[in-house]
């Protein structure tokens, strides 16, 4: 016997009307790169949005069809994702920051028919439109006044295209398991592969992202994604910030700017953050030169790479900010753990709270884990356990596009494997010690190059450094530490590698170190350890 109760699909729009509604006046701000402060609302951008629709429904689009994006987190950049999403459309968030390779590729596997672009971006798109088979149009997210010259074909001025378009528009009734939006991975080991978002799976995970121990979002924060609404859909904020009807702020070009984004967080009453923690070493070197406090920031989720104990302290002692860690991909939309306490947790030591702190936190309820051996039987949550990390939920990928199956990441059982390497104990809390990719086996035990990472960050003369295997003729592989000094700063090898005494086993620590002046890093402000392993690949280890 079924239960009585409505069937309403759980879609993008529904989303939209509810923002439009209840929190129609609830601030948007944004930089731009025509404005430095522009200022909206939630009503004028689903407004704006419908505006929008009309206008691709008028240049032929259907169902299904594939829109792209190539820019900043601002207003017009939101207005698009429900505008496009919302008609039945399927919105693709292309990174901006990949090789100009890595971008034909994607889009042209995508097949996208339109790309909506900031006028930035022009330039490289320019050097490689011949080589967009699909392309059919492009749309410049700016006004008249800022209307860059370009050599492009069928090229459209944004506000110009919107403003012709009536705001009267009737979300389509579509069903919740029709695609809504495209994100590709990295492609750092190969091609990079497309995730098709389903409106019923993103509907569900911003669900997830407004509940207490996730995001906490409410109406009365004020919130500040710095991750980029070009990679996996901001981390939901765009849809969460909506259904709670939290103010967003918006830092268009100015994401990696530790003084920009002080100022926004002081001047819009900020009270929460999400970004890597590239971003959050930026803010806190600034922070820290100009003697200043993050006086209105209350919590900053950090993901996308290991947080350091110096970060999390530095946030917790000199500001007073609560930092929590989480942990997903973009196959998972992306939120898999989130690192909250639990009650009685409160009475612990403020190092014993780091050492939790440290950790990718405690599974999200609609997203599964399990770790497995070798051979695929589960392993015990006793924290001692090293083994792959699988998940499974309402908002993970079931397949990559167009690979029907092709790339080998999904179990029989149906688990999608990480390929992530994990700790699980009692309480739940993951601790992520390595990429399967990175695992430094040194006479057939397991280095966490994680961990070695997350120490060495607490050392005041280093700004960076990774960790990687290196060839070791007796052991295998025996870690290699290398490191960007911190500004004027001044430390030795010797030094570095005393400062694991007593943090690390003694057979873990780095057998040399390297001074680099940079790391390489991924398009989404990850270390780049295949390129490092690259470069190192015949580095010969001291006796």
């Amino acid at each position: 016997m079924n239960g009585l109760m409505m069937d309403l699909p759980l879609l993008i729009s529904s989303i939209a009307q509810h923002a439009e509604r209840f929190h129609g006046n609830r601030e948007i701000v944004s930089v731009t790169g025509d404005n430095p402060l522009h200022r909206t609302s939630w009503g004028e951008v689903i407004s704006r949005a419908r505006r929008l629709a009309n206008a691709l429904q008028r240049c032929g689009l259907k169902q299904g069809d594939r829109v792209a994006t190539m820019a900043w987190n601002d207003h017009r950049h939101l207005e698009i994702y429900y505008g496009v999403s919302g008609a039945g459309f399927v919105c693709h968030t292309v990174n901006p920051r990949l090789f100009a390779e890595q971008i034909i590729y994607i889009i042209n596997h995508a097949e996208d028919r339109w790309l909506f672009i900031d006028a930035m971006f022009v330039p490289l798109l320019e050097g490689i439109s011949s080589q967009l088979a699909s392309l059919e149009g492009v749309v410049i997210m700016t006004d008249e006044a800022h209307m860059p010259k370009c050599s492009l074909d069928n090229v459209h001025c944004y506000e110009t295209l919107i403003n012709a378009q009536s705001s009267d528009f009737d979300w389509p009734a579509i069903d919740e398991n029709a695609a809504s939006a495209l994100c590709y991975t990295s492609g750092t080991t190969g091609d990079p592969k497309g995730v098709l978002y389903s409106h019923r799976s993103t509907v569900l995970h911003a669900y997830a992202g407004v509940a207490p121990d996730v995001l906490n979002l409410s109406a009365r924060d004020s919130v500040l994604p710095v991750v980029p609404l070009f990679h996996v859909n901001a981390w939901g904020v765009p849809y969460s910030a909506a259904i709670s009807g939290a103010k967003l702020v918006l830092p268009g070009p100015k994401m990696a700017d530790g003084e920009a984004l002080y100022n926004l967080m002081q001047d819009e009453d900020v009270s929460i953050s999400l970004g890597v923690p590239t971003v959050w070493l930026a803010l806190l070197q600034y922070t820290e030169k100009a003697g200043k406090r993050l006086e209105k920031l209350q919590r900053t989720v950090i993901g996308g790479a290991a947080v350091p104990r110096m970060m999390i302290e530095a946030f917790r002692d000199r500001h007073g900010v609560e930092v929590r860690q989480g942990w997903g991909m973009t196959e998972m939309s992306p939120l898999g753990t989130v690192n909250t306490p639990k009650p009685g947790m409160e009475t612990m030591t403020p190092e014993q709270q780091l050492d939790l702190g440290v950790k990718a936190g405690r599974g999200i309820y609609g997203c599964e884990l399990r770790i497995v051996d070798d051979e695929g039987h589960e392993l015990p949550w006793d924290g001692k356990a090293y083994g792959a990390l699988q998940v499974r939920g309402a908002w993970v990928c079931s397949d990559y596009f167009k690979l029907d199956g092709g790339a080998g990441a999904h179990t029989v059982d149906g688990w999608f494997d990480t390929g992530d390497v994990a700790i699980i104990d009692g309480e739940g809390y993951v601790t992520i010690t390595d990429r399967t990719k990175d695992v430094i086996k040194s006479g057939g035990e397991w280095i966490s190059s994680i961990e070695l990472e997350n120490v060495i960050m607490g050392h005041p003369a280093v700004a960076e450094a990774a960790v990687i295997g290196v060839a070791h003729p007796k052991w295998s592989e025996r870690p290699l530490l290398v490191v960007v000094r911190a500004e004027g700063e001044e430390v030795t090898e010797a030094e570095l590698v005393s400062y694991f005494d007593g943090k690390v086993a003694s057979w873990w620590v780095p057998q040399d170190v390297v001074f680099v002046d940079e790391l390489p890093h991924t398009a989404t402000g990850k270390v780049k350890k295949v390129e490092l392993r690259r470069q190192f690949v015949d580095f010969k280890l001291s006796d």
